[in-house]
């Protein structure tokens, strides 16, 4: 596990046992039916600061401290500190770790959705994957077979936090795995500036440049069912986007979008219906004024609050399975790329807590 993810006492239960009074107040609360049962346990801001303690994603529990009760986990969050496969800037290795101190101030309760992920999913910070920094196809297979052991493979859903984006293969083949190895793959929901769908850089086949070329060969996402959102130029040539257009992925573009607004995003949730769907969230979909830390930053994206009302827009969606990615902290200024990321793991998170609320 990350170093950084030690230590029990910010959690309600103390090493003895014996429950401190704020938590011991708590408890009985719930215990009386005043509070609604929690399925993840979270320290309480009124008596531990979130300024205090250890980081762990969102202040949720290491995965090794979930209680028996609240096993097994829907959601296991772990960190994949690579960027060996990043085409410009690098240092994204460090994006777990900047997201992890960042998340401090994320919150569980979602106004717009009406849920408390808290009651809803049971989450837990399954530490960091092992890496292969110099080889990102050895790399690859590192990160999956790492994955492939959190957590109750017939249940918990698999949430990788980078690191460049070719961190999303893995992931994405341990959720295929977990999801029964459907023959069809798995729709794809993919926000980015850029479609990742290029063969290869540099003589580099599973860069950050093309996680989904691999996955589309590989047979674990189907690009029929593929939306990105977000993409925009310029591009190195006019025929980038080839690729993607011949195998019917549908381009929502930031200037479609502009000019058409949220219909194309309903009609593509729409038509997917119960499909099983994995996210991919590339942070440089966002604008530079608002997310500056990352490695391929693209003039003229979307504000915060554009890409946080997109992914409302994703409501009904079956999501199995999560990435983000490509948060660079040393280019960050005030942790607002870092604090933006960690709002964006509560907002994927909750699309699947609302679904279980039908």
């Amino acid at each position: 596990s990350a170093p950084n993810m030690s230590g029990e006492s910010r959690f309600f239960t103390s090493r003895s046992g014996i429950t401190p009074g704020a938590g011991r107040e708590r408890a009985s609360a719930v215990h009386s039916g005043r509070m609604a049962k929690l399925r993840t346990d979270l320290p309480d801001a009124r008596f531990t600061p979130r300024f205090a303690g250890i980081s762990t994603f969102c202040r949720y529990p290491r995965l090794q401290d979930v209680k028996e009760g609240n096993l097994p986990v829907d959601w296991a969050l772990y960190g994949v500190p690579f960027d060996g496969g990043v085409t410009y800037r690098s240092g994204t290795r460090f994006g777990p770790r900047a997201i992890r101190d960042a998340s401090q101030y994320a919150k569980p309760y979602h106004i717009e959705h009406d849920v408390n992920l808290v009651e809803a999913l049971s989450i837990a910070d399954a530490g960091d994957s092992p890496v292969q920094p110099y080889d990102c196809e050895e790399n690859a297979r590192t990160v999956a077979a790492f994955a492939k052991g959190l957590g109750d493979p017939t249940h918990t859903k698999l949430f990788a936090i980078g690191g460049d984006h070719s961190i999303a293969l893995p992931n994405i083949r341990a959720t295929w795995e977990r999801r029964g190895k459907p023959k069809k793959g798995l729709a794809l929901l993919h926000f980015d500036s850029h479609v990742d769908t290029l063969d290869k850089f540099l003589g580099e086949k599973y860069g950050h440049a093309s996680p989904f070329i691999r996955a589309i060969e590989e047979g674990l996402i189907d690009p029929t069912r593929m939306l990105t959102v977000g993409v925009k130029g310029p591009l190195n040539t006019k025929t980038d986007l080839d690729y993607a257009k011949e195998r019917g992925v549908t381009l929502l573009t930031y200037g479609r979008w502009r000019a058409e607004g949220d219909a194309p995003i309903r009609e593509f949730i729409e038509r997917l219906g119960d499909d099983e769907a994995y996210l991919s969230y590339d942070i440089d979909v966002v604008d530079p004024a608002f997310a500056p830390g990352t490695g391929t930053p693209s003039m003229g994206g979307l504000t915060s609050a554009e890409a946080l009302h997109l992914l409302r827009m994703l409501k009904g969606a079956n999501i199995v399975g999560a990435d983000l990615v490509e948060v660079l902290p040393d280019r960050d200024v005030a942790q607002i790329t870092s604090l933006l990321a960690a709002q964006v793991i509560v907002e994927i998170l909750a699309l699947d807590a609302v679904r279980r609320k039908r």
